[in-house]
């Protein structure tokens, strides 16, 4: 099993302009490729782990749709925190009974 961390918002939110979290994410990506590094971070709108029992309460929280970071690296989930706004990070464990994917996607293909 590998531990998950995880920021989580409104969909809306984290795609709108004024965040430049897109931003955020491509310079990530454009590093990682130059490093030759293995990508360790995903972008997830509706990600189907809020689904799970367990995070009840934090969908609850959290206006929908949702869409979430997901990554391997604490360190950059808490960076990210840091430098947006009304989100909600944690951590959880997959594959696992009520997890069996860890970036499963709810949204539908257009």
């Amino acid at each position: 099993m590998t531990t998950y961390y995880y920021l989580v918002a409104s969909e809306k939110f984290l795609t709108s302009d004024s965040e430049n979290l897109h931003e955020i994410l491509d310079e990530k990506h454009r590093d990682y490729k130059e490093k030759n590094k293995e990508i360790d971070f995903w972008f997830i709108k509706q990600p189907a782990f809020l689904d799970a029992p367990e995070f009840k309460e934090i969908k609850a929280k959290c206006p929908q749709p949702a869409a979430a970071v997901v990554s391997l690296n604490k360190q950059w989930i808490t960076f990210l925190k840091l430098r947006l706004e009304y989100v909600i990070t944690g951590e959880f464990n997959a594959p696992s009974d009520t997890i069996p994917d860890a970036i499963a996607s709810l949204a539908v293909a257009v």
